[in-house]
């Protein structure tokens, strides 16, 4: 899952596994138990950094990794890697890793973090195998086929057919045409990708940030290699067993986007919007005596007029602007990423209210506005096959149901907790159901391995829309040696965006000296998610 608001807008972002290694053939890397694929046996790969031709100021090489662990000596497949040098390379500390949401995300121009980490460490970035620039899978040669693997929610009976027919159409070609790569992009073999990584650098130990589903990377490597952590942070956390195999005996059997209940989260986010907004009289869709179960109804509303059919507004040239159901959700999904998200959800929130009392003229259209682009990448990189990708990883890394109208029905059930919320994040798993291939060098766990180091967790309060707050409590329970960072807030992620100072402070004193934040520590905004960003 991405931390970011575009992977929404191609089929919802929420950001997986691998398998063990064995012996010493790193410095001063301890013991890992072995059982399968042998990283360690792997040859370190050559980086040859030569500036990047974009963006200027990085240099980019090319890494050569096995595309089986099994055969470590076997064929090759490609990752691309760009760097951003450290600032002060007198006082530098060793490299950081990076991996954004996803999966399937570019991953290859890191992101600059903060001054204070960019200082003292180089900045990785990679895309990871199979993905983008390194070495890429695709399901057919007609670009259209991507696109089919996230067809729209359905909201009628005709509409799920359709999609589970289109689906299941280019799973087929993908078995085809995709080739042996494609049954090795588990989350475990990009792990185990990224210890190749770290030898070649020349790191004994693992310094890496991961939000969103680069979380789940994190989670894995530090079960995998749990030895060579020396400072991992993971923003915005995906329980690591929802994802794969689930908590319970059984859940294997339930989409994994359903057993993750992300709609849960963006549910939370919801409410966090509405009790912001009526606590404000300055907001649009609020009012004198506003409460949040008084907008609470006032959101149902124009929700379920839409599942009867579009809402068109008439502008005040005479323009005609239809939003669906599809669109409202895809809208609050993609919006409610951000901190502020009451400030530019509630005016489109008001005029659909007031559209759905019948005709209205609009002094300005509702507008639906585009994903924000991601983070961590330019424009100029574009992704060929990101639900390809997305699939390749996220249904090998996980148990799902393989009859495809099973999805459905979990989907409608999870509706009556999360309308429009639940369907928009349970489809997401569609592709899982005929998945032609699996990886069986997958992790599944065990999560709980001590690590040489504590994994510090960073989750959001308030209510996240892709990785709900409570995964990142059971999470830091879960995992051997970790520590959760509390963050009053909403949205989807939150470290160095500028709003918590304290986050950042803490993250960049644990990635820098490993001073780790007290138990129980809660870091607030220095703004309100009503107040106009700087």
């Amino acid at each position: 899952m991405k931390a970011g608001r575009d992977a929404l807008r191609r089929g919802l972002a929420v950001s997986t596994v691998t398998l063990a290694v064995s012996a010493l053939l790193t410095a001063g890397a301890g013991a890992v138990a072995s059982a399968g694929p042998d990283a360690d046996r792997a040859a370190t790969p050559v980086l040859d950094w030569v500036p990047c031709t974009s963006p200027p100021g990085l240099q980019c090489a090319t890494a050569q990794v096995p595309l089986s662990y099994r055969d470590p000596d076997g064929p090759q497949i490609s990752l691309a890697l760009a760097k951003r040098p450290a600032g002060d390379p007198e006082h530098r500390i060793g490299t950081v890793f990076t991996k954004d949401g996803g999966p399937g995300n570019r991953g290859r121009i890191p992101p600059k973090l903060s001054p204070a980490v960019a200082s003292r460490f180089d900045i990785v970035g990679f895309d990871p195998r199979g993905t983008n620039n390194s070495s890429p899978v695709t399901c057919s040669d007609d670009p259209a086929d991507d696109a089919k693997l996230s067809p729209p929610f359905p909201v009628t009976e005709a509409e799920e057919n359709a999609a589970i027919r289109q689906v299941g159409e280019v799973t087929a070609r993908c078995a085809q045409h995709a080739g042996p790569l494609l049954g090795h992009m588990s989350t475990a073999n990009v792990a185990r990708d990224l210890d190749l990584l770290r030898r070649a650098v020349g790191d004994d130990q693992l310094t890496y940030y991961g939000p969103s589903y680069g979380t789940h990377l994190g989670e894995v490597y530090a079960n995998l290699f749990p030895q060579r952590v020396r400072a991992v942070v993971l923003n915005g956390v995906l329980q690591p067993q929802e994802w794969t195999i689930g908590r319970l005996p059984g859940q294997g059997r339930e989409p994994f986007t359903y057993r993750l209940g992300p709609y849960l989260g963006a549910q939370d986010a919801l409410k966090n919007l509405l009790r912001e907004c009526a606590a404000h009289v300055q907001c649009a869709f609020g009012g004198p005596g506003a409460t949040e179960q008084s907008l609470r109804q006032k959101y149902d509303h124009p929700l379920s007029r839409l599942r009867q059919g579009p809402i068109t507004f008439t502008d005040s040239h005479g323009d005609q602007h239809e939003v669906t159901y599809r669109d409202l959700v895809g809208q609050m999904l993609s919006g409610l990423y951000g901190w502020d998200a009451v400030l530019y959800l509630t005016p489109t929130l008001q005029r659909l209210h007031l559209a759905a009392q019948g005709p209205v003229t609009a002094a300005a259209p509702v507008r639906i506005p585009p994903a924000a682009p991601p983070r961590f990448a330019p424009a100029d990189e574009p992704q060929r096959a990101w639900n390809t990708w997305w699939s390749a990883v996220a249904c090998t890394d996980s148990d799902n149901p393989r009859d495809p109208r099973a999805v459905g029905r979990y989907a409608r059930m999870a509706e009556a907790r999360a309308p429009g919320f639940a369907s928009a994040w349970v489809y997401r798993s569609l592709p899982c159901a005929s998945w032609p291939v699996t990886d069986p060098d997958r992790y599944t766990g065990p999560w709980n391995r001590q690590t040489a180091n504590p994994v510090l967790l960073v989750g959001n309060r308030r209510g996240d829309p892709a990785t709900p707050y409570e995964d990142a409590v059971s999470t830091s329970r879960l995992l051997g040696n970790a520590r959760l960072l509390t963050a009053d807030l909403a949205g989807h992620g939150g470290v160095y965006s500028g709003v918590s100072p304290c986050v950042d402070q803490w993250v960049d004193s644990y990635l820098t000296t490993l001073a780790l934040p007290p138990v129980d520590t809660v870091c607030s905004a220095v703004r309100g998610p009503s107040d106009p960003s700087s």
